[in-house]
């Protein structure tokens, strides 16, 4: 079987549970390394290529362990070696910038989503621009999570300068978080589009969102129709369009083909 490819962003890649959701919000919602693998297969088979994956301690609680992390590359590279796996580093209040890049030096993924925000919290650009250079030299694609427009307009300011290497960079649009309730609009996109439009030509940009609640489906559809790529599942929500509560992430998957395909 063909390996993944990690030069682009897939059109759908599937976040099956994220940092902070457990099965009290969802019964299948994937805790274990075994979990996360079995869902994977799954919303490979629903149409997702791509698979955003964080992983829990024996408590259930989110970390930034790379023993875990490495389990976890290794069973997928054997159960679905064509999804392309992205870890994450969310810092969730407890990790700090140091902590971020050391997993990822420990782990050296092939790809990885990093928080622009949460890189540079600690006053300490040029670390963070010297870990930026050497993922660069070792190949790893890094998706740099942006959750304003105030956020990517740094990035570029960063990128033009070449402190992130590179001409072409994978971005992460994250709608809604700002809401006071969590609920993602279509419109929350537009004012990301007019800011990228606004830097073209600077530098090319492979894009993606996610959304929040229950209109996820309708905004990651508006998305790929204005050119940019979907991330989906229980991480940022757990309904389908028809406001049903999904059976599991490859039903959400499911959800968002079947929009796409209407």
């Amino acid at each position: 079987m063909k390996p993944a490819d990690i030069s682009t962003l897939p059109k759908i890649m599937v976040a099956p549970n994220g940092a902070r959701r457990t099965k009290n919000d969802h019964p299948a919602l994937p805790m274990t390394v075994h979990e996360t693998v079995e869902a994977a297969k799954a919303c490979y088979s629903a149409g997702a290529t791509g698979l955003h994956a964080h992983v829990r301690d024996s408590t259930g609680t989110h970390v930034l362990d790379a023993h875990r992390y490495l389990d976890l590359l290794s069973e997928m590279n054997a159960a679905v070696p064509q999804m392309q796996v992205q870890i994450t580093t969310e810092a969730v209040g407890k990790y700090s910038p140091g902590d971020q890049r050391q997993l990822v030096r420990d782990v050296v993924p092939k790809s990885v989503s990093i928080s622009l925000q949460e890189m540079l919290s600690d006053g300490q650009p040029d670390r963070a621009h010297a870990f930026y250079r050497w993922a660069f030299k070792a190949g790893i694609a890094v998706q740099h999570i942006l959750y304003s427009t105030e956020d990517l307009m740094r990035f570029s300011e960063i990128a033009i300068r070449g402190d992130i290497p590179g001409n072409q960079h994978q971005l992460l649009f994250v709608l809604g978080r700002y809401r006071a309730d969590q609920q993602s609009v279509v419109s929350d996109l537009d004012p990301f589009l007019e800011a990228l439009r606004s830097v073209e030509g600077n530098w090319a940009a492979d894009w993606a969102c996610c959304a929040f609640g229950k209109r996820e489906t309708e905004c990651l559809v508006y998305a790929v129709q204005n050119g940019g790529k979907a991330r989906i599942g229980f991480e940022n929500g757990l309904w389908n369009r028809s406001g049903e509560l999904a059976r599991d992430n490859a039903d959400r998957v499911k959800d968002l083909v079947s929009a796409l395909g209407d």
